[in-house]
């Protein structure tokens, strides 16, 4: 990590449709300093960084080239986006395979420059390639950090918005577990401006909890009607990168609903699921336990049954 803080260098590994739309995000959010991007195919990296270095008039100033893993050495962050996407009808779970290996050799090479630093994890299935690239780089657990359920969350908060006609901003609210299909809504920490949602339906008589169902059934099964209609989901994930990217250079001790490996706290142990967290300079600095309801509880207890089956299929011991 850079002890200075006086340039803030990140390094960009897949320069696809999510990593490219991450890119333009941290473009215009003037997040970093440095941006470095490195994909298989170099001249897509050139021209994306050519493109961007084309805005620069309009935004703050950055250095972007498209660049190697040597450049990883002194990054202060690492984030990899490269791999395999979801395809119409796909599970995320579906691209453990292919995208296992894929990793071994970007954290390989990554960690062989040199690098010291964090590692934000976006390819999916998210969860399990958090998980394989916190062992292929023996980093410290709190330095490696999944996109998680970053997405979904924002998701929930924007549906949530829109049936109760209030800014997303000012709804509270988390998806845990899994980045897929075994996650579940926290209800009974969602709060509206800080009133709790049993007590804004019961002032308001409004949302029902079929409309609550159908809600969290548009946020799990989002990325598939986005992929039915364009292909793939980027922007959104770009954006929620680009928070967390933030939160991590300016040690904003930001509570943000990633994957972070789990050491007993929700009873769970020995895997990466969606939970809120505390992300400042250091990576996750704290894993934020909710009181969950039994019921929540117990799906999340589920999620991480099927997470770790899938880490098994990876890492047998």
């Amino acid at each position: 990590m850079n002890p200075t803080n006086k340039v803030a260098k990140v390094a960009l590994i897949g320069s696809g449709f999510v990593g490219a739309s991450y890119a333009f995000a941290m473009l215009n959010q003037g997040a970093a300093s440095e941006l470095v991007i490195i994909d298989v195919n170099h001249k897509k990296a050139e021209g994306d960084a050519m493109d961007l270095n084309h805005g620069l008039s309009f935004s703050s100033n950055m250095r972007i080239w498209a660049g190697d893993y040597s450049d990883c050495k002194d990054a202060d962050i690492v984030v990899i986006t490269a791999g395999a996407n979801q395809g119409p009808g796909e599970t995320r779970l579906d691209l453990i395979e292919k995208n296992a290996a894929i990793f071994k050799s970007i954290v390989t090479a990554v960690m062989q420059s040199g690098f010291d630093g964090i590692f934000i994890v976006a390819t999916n299935p998210v969860d399990v390639l958090t998980y394989a690239t916190w062992k292929y780089s023996g980093l410290p657990a709190h330095r490696i950090i999944g996109s998680g359920t970053i997405l979904d969350s924002a998701r929930l908060r924007f549906e949530l918005g829109s049936e109760l006609n209030v800014d997303p901003r000012n709804v509270h609210a988390y998806i845990m577990g899994e980045h897929g299909d075994t996650e579940l809504p926290v209800w009974s920490h969602v709060n509206i401006g800080g009133q709790p949602l049993k007590d804004y339906i019961h002032a308001h008589g409004k949302p029902s909890q079929e409309t609550l169902n159908t809600i969290f059934t548009n946020v799990r099964d989002a990325a598939y009607h986005i992929i039915e209609r364009k292909g793939a989901t980027y922007y959104g994930i770009a954006m929620g990168l680009a928070r967390l990217t933030t939160a991590v250079l300016r040690n904003e001790n930001s509570v943000l609903s990633i994957s972070a490996l789990l050491e007993g706290q929700y009873g769970l142990n020995d895997v990466y699921i969606g939970v809120p967290a505390v992300i400042s300079r250091e990576g996750i600095k704290e894993v934020v336990e909710l009181k969950l309801e039994q019921e929540e509880l117990d799906k999340l207890h589920h999620s991480a049954d099927v997470l770790k089956k899938a880490i098994h299929t990876v890492f047998p011991n």
